[in-house]
């Protein structure tokens, strides 16, 4: 199928990385090398690092979060930032250069969960170790110079819809506090039925067989699509969302994902929570990794401004 892809984007499209998510171990190791080889090794000027190892769910593995600490703090806030790959690849690694530049530009506290990965570790694991990486966030966030009531947390993809989620979870188990949820195209619907999930079965970087096979990972084989899957799974399934912390969502134009991210929004708002939603035309899941693109770089920026918004602060 021919899609309108913005004219910076469909000339990089032949260069992107095919994901094959039926040999995982290959596809992990490819992905791996993907990013660096168009990311590069990451900048640390200004930001230190340091791996933690907090408390994990009850009966798990401690749980690996990697913190950025600016060496100009300009807020007592924190970005806790969930990566993405389908709930079943990505790395905290492949985030790196994302959080040192939220770290660096704007001066606040990035801590990035390494959860565990599906199948080996299917639903709620990942879900479970990125709430006890919140959890350990608010208990320690004087220690890590941080107001408790500015925490935010960020998403894209698989990591959008663990944020989602976390943000219902927090929210059901009286805390912690969580002041943002920035959503990008986050994936939250193992029901796949919307249009653009239909349509889009050959778009590049994700569609919508790569996406059964990800629900399936994650779920267990039989589970999507049934009446057994909880809404700390699929959020989208959720009846509920008052009292959630504000958010914002993106969505790319030939994504699978797009209607969902579209539709969860408007049901935010509806439940009076305040929502931001932008749709980013000629675009496709994955886009910004295309970095020089213009709408990459618009979609960085932004992100980047909301973020400031929300913490009460502006980029640096």
């Amino acid at each position: 199928m021919a899609y309108a892809f913005d004219p910076e984007l469909a000339a990089a499209v032949l260069m992107l990385p095919e994901n094959d998510f039926t040999d995982l171990p290959t596809t992990r190791a490819r992905m791996k090398d993907a990013f660096n080889d168009i990311f590069g090794e990451p900048d640390t000027t200004g930001v230190s690092v340091r791996d933690e190892f907090v408390p994990g769910p009850d009966g798990a593995p401690d749980v690996r979060v990697r913190v950025y600490t600016p060496d100009r703090i300009a807020a007592p806030a924190a970005i806790v930032d969930v990566h993405g790959g389908g709930f079943i690849v990505g790395s905290i690694e492949a985030d790196a250069p994302r959080d040192l530049a939220f770290a660096r530009e704007l001066g606040v506290v990035v801590l990035s969960v390494d959860y565990r990965l599906a199948p080996e570790a299917p639903f709620p694991a990942g879900l479970e170790d990125c709430y006890a990486a919140l959890s350990w966030t608010a208990k320690h966030a004087a220690e890590l110079g941080v107001d408790p009531a500015r925490i935010a947390i960020h998403g894209t993809s698989a990591g959008g819809g663990l944020c989602a989620a976390l943000a219902l979870l927090a929210r059901d188990r009286g805390g912690p506090a969580i002041a943002f949820q920035y959503l990008g195209v986050p994936e939250i619907d193992d029901r796949l039925e919307t249009p653009s999930m239909r349509a889009f079965v050959d778009t590049p970087l994700w569609n919508r067989p790569l996406a059964e096979l990800s629900w399936d990972r994650y779920l267990g084989a039989g589970v999507r699509g049934t009446e057994n899957v909880p809404v700390y799974a699929a959020p989208a399934r959720a009846t509920d969302l008052g009292n959630l912390p504000p958010a914002y969502i993106s969505a790319m134009e030939f994504d699978p994902l797009r209607d969902e991210g579209i539709a969860y929004a408007q049901a935010l708002l509806a439940a009076g929570v305040t929502v931001e939603l932008h749709l980013f035309p000629g675009t496709f899941h994955g886009s910004r990794m295309v970095q020089q693109a213009t709408l990459t770089r618009r979609e960085t920026a932004e992100a980047t401004a909301v973020l400031a918004r929300a913490l009460g602060m502006e980029p640096g």
